[in-house]
């Protein structure tokens, strides 16, 4: 057996013991020690064990949140205590580790494999499902380039597109400026962004969609900011095109309450200054920018 993957057996045996035994933080070193010697006394990569298992308590109310919403039918204590770490440890590697070390690939197909080893008969598919909606949801990091070489414009474009419209919505008091984002279940602030109707222009879309997710009752579209384009993987369509035009758009609500959603967890106000700081998708920062520029021409 490689060693990181007898690492990550006794990673999540560990965190079995732990669930099993009534979630008491303060005796996983104990636990973890001992199933070390037992399991794995050899074991080069001992620190390795240490850091899965730390790192998924130190995030394991955002990984349990993220497997509510990427498996919503199956309420999180009903899920397989197996599976249920299984799926704490893959998510921790994919959202939380390094990539550099742990490819997200190589990630699911780790958890895969002790869902197999350790589970029940359907528990490998099952997180190869929810795995997967996640590494979709966050953009499909790391898919293999050769593949990505092979594809001619062509194959591009004949792909189906997948139109969607949204925006950066901000505020004016006084001289200050904020600016409204959400936060979704992978722990990035960003815009807010949906598919329009049927005939729905995309600045009515944008306008719609902004106020649902945000909660506010006023959006008024004041320039395009431009177009994102990407490829993702759809559940039945496969690989689509999809094209996001992003509107700059301004409102005079001050409270934001945000419409409950599958991959949302939080909306917020930010200042100017504060945008540097918050963790979003590199994408969407060209957008601020523009809309200062344009922002700052009309004052």
């Amino acid at each position: 057996m490689a060693n990181r993957h007898l690492a990550r057996s006794v990673a999540m045996q560990s965190l079995f013991q732990w669930d099993f035994n009534g979630r008491k933080d303060e005796e996983i070193e104990k636990v973890l020690e001992a199933n070390l010697k037992e399991f794995a006394p050899g074991l080069d990569d001992r620190q390795f064990v240490k850091e899965l298992v730390e790192g998924v308590l130190k995030n394991r109310d955002r990984i349990d949140s993220i497997i509510e919403k990427a498996a919503p039918e199956w309420p999180l204590e009903q899920v397989a205590m197996v599976d249920r770490n299984v799926l704490r440890i893959g998510l921790y590697e994919l959202l939380f580790g390094s990539r550099k070390e742990v490819p997200p690939k190589v990630a699911i197909n780790e958890a895969i494999e002790l869902a197999k080893t350790f589970g029940s008969e359907s528990s490998g598919r099952f997180v190869n499902g929810v795995l997967g909606t996640v590494y979709r949801e966050i953009g499909e990091p790391g898919r293999d380039e050769t593949s990505k070489k092979k594809a001619t414009l062509e194959d591009l474009e004949n792909l189906p597109v997948e139109a969607k419209a949204g925006g950066i919505v901000y505020r004016k008091e006084g001289k200050n400026l904020q600016f409204a984002l959400v936060h979704d279940v992978f722990g990035y602030w960003t815009l807010s962004k949906g598919s329009p109707l049927e005939n729905e222009e995309a600045t009515g879309a944008a306008e719609r969609k902004v106020k649902e997710e945000l909660g506010i009752k006023s959006a008024k579209v004041i320039e395009k900011l431009g177009q994102n384009e990407y490829i993702a993987k759809d559940p039945e369509k496969g690989q689509v095109r999809r094209k996001v035009d992003y509107f700059l758009l301004e409102t005079e609500d001050r409270d934001l309450n945000l419409e409950p959603s599958g991959g949302l967890d939080d909306a917020k106000w930010f200042k100017v200054d504060e945008l540097k700081d918050i963790k979003t998708y590199p994408d969407i920062k060209p957008l601020f920018s523009k809309a200062l520029e344009i922002i700052n021409k009309q004052s």
